[in-house]
């Protein structure tokens, strides 16, 4: 875990703001806690260039940590609770001596803190209690991740008030992982947690799931004359769990069918040559869902080539290529029981219109609804962000910026 300055996190023309914001955090944590905060923490979101529902096959995928963050002002208590109070949410409090996994408690935020207890715990990591006053800009359904931002900075306390910052930002991500698999019930895969907790641009291959391999990719996107942007097109994801949970099995049925358990243990060529016995043993939809992790994970490593090469014209044509794969093959832009809502689609098709042929755009995370991600060159960003906001309303285009570390302890001083 790294202790940085605010200078190292965030960027000058953001930093006053910055000050400011941890300013009003500590204030408040003052406010409900009648003492000053002894300690600061952050995790950013994620955002995930490539390798679109790969990680949970033990694919590979580009992803990084973005400037948008939860900040926490902490201090350390002796009590044996951890207390969390969240801008704009009741006070969660959670018993750290009583860790097991509740079912009442799933899909929420005390499920996530006691998961990270729990792992920390199982880990025979250090566990100790904490008050702490967050405030996120992670928005939540953003598609950034703001549950892995969330289950990370818990972590990063935890790491940096009781174990001298010596638990490693993999191992985070892992119990990340497991915090919200088994205690908030969503069966994500490792990469959300892992971008929020590394930061920078990654890409991580899953191929051994204990010891991934992270590798930086050196690329500056300020120069490329493009600018990140992530459309939030406000659809819900209500009754959507089904939908992502239905893709990592399909996926590993095709596998199931050679005797193995992910795809990453079989190749694209075996499933072509048995495509008649797959689609009538498996079903066409994950055959093509199977047929997408392997072109994707291919791009992944193509997506980083083109970076490392500067070759930015090559990564955006990877990018819409993505995105046509998850469209067509992947098919999680929208929800087939649920037809009349397709803010993801309506979003790519209008993304197209307005980049005219420059730029790029593809789905966002887990799809189905949330978000897309477009590559806007500067001189349209002011005409995208405009005709997306007239669409799915205003401050729906968030324009990002790519984020060097990832859970952090923050030198700030009250």
């Amino acid at each position: 875990m790294k202790t940085l300055s605010m200078g190292k996190i965030y960027t000058a023309d953001g930093f006053e703001y910055q000050l400011k914001r941890y300013a009003k955090a500590a204030e408040e944590f003052e406010k409900l806690f009648a003492a000053k905060p002894t300690a600061f923490f952050c995790a950013p979101g994620r955002t995930e260039v490539g390798g679109n529902h790969t990680d949970h096959n033990l694919g590979c995928v580009l992803a990084a940590g973005v400037s948008l963050d939860i900040i926490a002002a902490v201090t350390p208590t002796e009590d044996g609770y951890i207390t969390v109070k969240s801008e704009g949410f009741p006070a969660d409090v959670v018993d750290i001596c009583d860790t097991e996994p509740r079912e009442d408690e799933k899909n929420t935020s005390s499920a996530l803190i006691r998961g990270m207890a729990d792992g920390f715990k199982n880990k025979g990591f250090k566990l100790g209690g904490f008050k702490a006053y967050m405030t996120s800009e992670v928005l939540q359904g953003s598609g950034l991740s703001s549950s892995a931002a969330y289950e990370v900075i818990i972590g990063t306390i935890l790491n940096g008030l009781y174990n001298d910052g010596k638990v490693g930002d993999v191992e985070i991500a892992k119990l990340a992982q497991y915090a919200e698999n088994v205690h908030f019930g969503k069966p994500s895969g490792l990469m959300d947690q892992m971008a929020s907790s590394v930061g920078g641009l990654i890409t991580i291959d899953f191929k051994d799931k204990e010891e991934p391999l992270i590798q930086c990719v050196n690329y500056d996107f300020e120069e490329s004359g493009h600018k990140l942007c992530i459309i939030d097109t406000k659809g819900s994801h209500a009754d959507l769990t089904p939908e992502y949970a239905a893709i990592p099995p399909e996926m590993k049925s095709v596998a199931e069918y050679f005797g193995k358990t992910v795809l990453r243990e079989i190749d694209k060529e075996t499933v072509m040559e048995n495509l008649p016995a797959l689609r009538e043993k498996c079903g066409d939809r994950a055959v093509l869902r199977a047929l997408h992790f392997f072109d994707e994970n291919q791009r992944v490593a193509k997506q980083a080539a083109a970076l490392e090469k500067g070759d930015f014209k090559e990564f955006l044509r990877l990018i819409n290529e993505s995105g046509e794969s998850s469209l067509a093959y992947l098919q999680n832009i929208f929800a087939a029981v649920n037809v009349r809502e397709q803010g993801l689609t309506v979003a790519l098709y209008l993304a197209k219109q307005l980049l005219a042929g420059e730029g790029a755009c593809r789905v966002h995370g887990g799809g189905f609804a949330g978000t897309i991600q477009a590559f806007v060159p500067e001189n349209k960003l002011e005409t995208f962000r405009e005709g997306m906001d007239r669409v799915f309303g205003e401050g729906a285009c968030h324009v990002l910026t790519i984020r060097n570390c990832g859970g952090t302890k923050v030198l700030f001083e009250v």
